[in-house]
């Protein structure tokens, strides 16, 4: 079984920047990629994107292109969502998640389902 620490939510005013971390219990060969994905109340959950353990490559939902990075911190099997700009439509609970093998493509992780695993979430919040 895969646990996951994530940290770093909380309000934020608009135009602010967030930073979320999620540390996975185990990497590769068990873990090939780590993402999240959000979800709104009252809306379905929306990819925001994830990175390949492998090689560091990362793939980004169309809402969240250039505004939001995805990288590997230095401590072990940490993962760092750094929002920008953010804006009221950001306020969501973000889960992080985490796929194993097979990796197949990349761009799948924007879709929620694509994970075998998935954290508790943490709330995110963009209000004046």
């Amino acid at each position: 079984q895969v646990q996951f620490a994530e940290s770093g939510g909380g309000l934020v005013q608009p135009g602010g920047s967030l930073r979320l971390s999620c540390q996975v219990s185990k990497s590769i060969p068990d873990i090939y990629a780590v993402g999240w994905f959000r979800q709104a109340p009252g809306k379905e959950r929306e990819g925001v994107g994830c990175i390949n353990l492998r090689d560091d490559s990362t793939v980004y939902g169309d809402s969240v292109n250039d505004r939001f990075t995805i990288s590997r911190g230095s401590a072990e099997n940490t993962v760092y969502l750094q929002m920008s700009s953010l804006n009221p439509e950001d306020t969501a609970v973000y889960y992080c998640a985490a796929r194993g093998p097979p990796l197949l493509l990349l761009r799948l992780c924007l879709s929620p389902d694509w994970y075998d695993y998935t954290g508790q979430g943490t709330q995110v919040t963009v209000s004046s």
